[in-house]
């Protein structure tokens, strides 16, 4: 249901924000499509079902990657080469190829004429297999979601994450039973710079649980039990942010996992990830997503964290609507945008509940059909709990007032340490009060025309008109190297993972590609697009 126009906002001033946010996004757009990344095509391996690793932990996705890349370059695609090695030489399956090529033992080159084609065809029959894998169980999460129920919005999120996977699942099942409607395994600390995704169930992260393919099959058949058990569809969040975007998306397909922390820019600020690597992985990540029907959830919140959340309420927006054109070129629809934002002003500011909720209905009407992601308050925790419950209280209540989709619920400790098992019990009896005493608050609550929070929110839209307007002439690229998003410097010659960016040449070949961007992702094979309430 799209939610009630209450701040009076001109459609015509929101129709520009818009454009000029496609404007900004063109040129990254572009270079998204001329260029490749060493984990775009290994993504592209995975998909087509190469998986394990070596005895040292070193995944069979890189070791063959890394020898096509060393011998003919990546400009091309590793499809051509790996495909005529296997359709000409000796090696029976990808991986015999890659423990081969590991060894030294594989010639790779550019076949050309019959050779030529005969790669294609038998890299397009791979890459058709792992698509359709991700097509069937996009209908699976379609058939659970009949079977049990779908929980009424908005949805309860909780990061449960101990290092150890098998300490995860009580946890997780636990805290469904409790109330929670969206489970969030992050990851181990550090992860998102690894240039390689980790292999099997693992039980020593560090603040964090290793996002791997055998953990994500391992918490989501977790969470369909108690699904079944409880009669409502728990989903299942991790993270594909990081030098392994592209990979861990394709992973989070082939297991069902409902939601993806994805957004255009937090690992370029935050990871110092380089700003092209970046864009090129999230473009082939999100046409994953956009095929696995899976819920990305941007990061604008983290923005709020490092930069004041009144003076840079506007990079918020700005952000958000890059988010949302990256996201539709990628083939993501609305109800798969949960953009996010935060509850982060500082409490002791005058009228600071009222600007938060100026922002929230602000970033509600703008994005009526997405399932928005409202992040509880942190940067001003204090190692007074009870304040820092009142303060979630508050956050609970902002988000049923303007009809938030997805509420992270804030823990009173989370200032301190990883939460204790009984402040997450809490935090969940705060958000169920707050949520069953409103009941249909949001529908009531209507500001005064001209009144302090339309004028703010009118406010904080024209100022990102004014931001996006410097950024299309300027360049985003340029934009994010001057610090823009959250006061960070991040300059597109620097950052991690630069080297692995290769620009496409002529005749470059990746078939999950072509397929990807020859298909609507949501009215492909018949297979029923989940529909997210907003």
């Amino acid at each position: 249901m799209t939610p009630q126009r209450k701040l009076d906002l001109d459609p015509a001033v929101a129709g520009r924000a818009r454009r000029l946010a496609a404007r900004a996004a063109e040129p990254i757009i572009e270079m998204a499509r001329t260029h490749t990344t060493v984990s775009v095509e290994r993504a592209l391996l995975r998909l087509a079902g190469l998986a394990g690793a070596d005895s040292d932990g070193r995944p069979w996705a890189n070791h063959l990657a890394d020898a096509v890349r060393d011998q003919v370059g990546l400009e091309h695609g590793v499809a051509l080469p790996v495909w005529d090695a296997l359709v000409n030489g000796s090696h029976g399956s990808l991986i015999e190829l890659a423990e081969a090529a590991a060894r030294g033992r594989v010639s790779f080159r550019l076949p050309a004429g019959t050779d030529e084609v005969n790669a294609r065809e038998a890299a397009r029959r791979a890459a058709r297999a792992g698509i359709t894998a991700i097509d069937r169980r996009r209908a699976e999460r379609d058939r659970v979601l009949a079977e049990v129920g779908d929980p009424a919005q908005p949805w309860i999120y909780l990061i449960v994450a101990t290092g150890d996977i098998y300490e995860d699942i009580p946890q997780a099942q636990a805290a469904a039973r409790e109330g929670a409607d969206v489970v969030a395994v992050i990851r181990s600390t550090g992860q998102s710079l690894l240039d390689f995704v980790p292999e099997g169930a693992t039980r020593e992260g560090y603040a964090g649980t290793y996002a791997t393919q055998e953990n994500f099959r391992l918490m989501r058949a977790a969470l369909d039990d108690v699904s079944r058990e409880l009669g409502r569809y728990v989903r299942l969040t991790n993270y594909a942010s990081g030098l392994c975007m592209p990979e861990i998306a394709t992973l989070a397909g082939l297991e069902r996992l409902d939601m993806m922390l994805n957004d255009c820019m937090y690992g370029i600020i935050f990871r110092d990830i380089n700003p092209r690597r970046t864009f090129i992985d999230q473009r082939f990540s999100r046409q994953i997503h956009a095929r696995a029907g899976i819920v990305i959830n941007t990061g604008e919140d983290n923005y709020l964290t490092t930069a004041d959340a009144v003076d840079a309420a506007h990079t918020v927006i700005v952000s958000q609507l890059l988010n949302e054109r990256f996201g539709h070129e990628a083939g993501l629809a609305d109800a798969q945008l949960g953009l996010g934002h935060a509850f982060e002003i500082n409490p002791a500011i005058p009228e600071s509940f009222r600007l938060e909720l100026a922002h929230a209905q602000l970033v509600r009407e703008l994005f009526p059909d997405a399932p928005l992601k409202y992040m509880p308050p942190t940067k001003h925790m204090t190692g007074n709990i009870f304040a820092g419950y009142l303060l979630d209280a508050f956050f609970n209540l902002a988000g049923v007032m303007t009809g938030q989709s997805i509420i992270l619920i804030g823990m009173m400790t989370e200032g301190i340490h990883t939460p204790w098992l009984s402040d997450r019990d809490l935090a969940l009896e705060n958000v169920r009060y707050v949520r069953d005493a409103c009941g249909g608050l949001a529908d009531d609550f209507v500001p005064r025309p001209g009144g302090f929070v339309a004028q703010r929110a009118r406010q904080v839209l024209s100022e990102s008109i004014d931001l996006l307007d410097r950024i299309c002439d300027d360049g985003l690229l340029n934009a994010i190297a001057d610090g823009t998003f959250g006061i960070t410097r991040r300059p597109a010659d620097r950052g991690k993972g630069l080297d692995g960016v290769a620009e496409r040449a002529g005749g470059y070949f990746n078939p999950a590609i072509e397929i990807l961007d020859a298909e609507d992702p949501h009215a492909h094979h018949g297979v029923h697009t989940e529909e997210v309430p907003a």
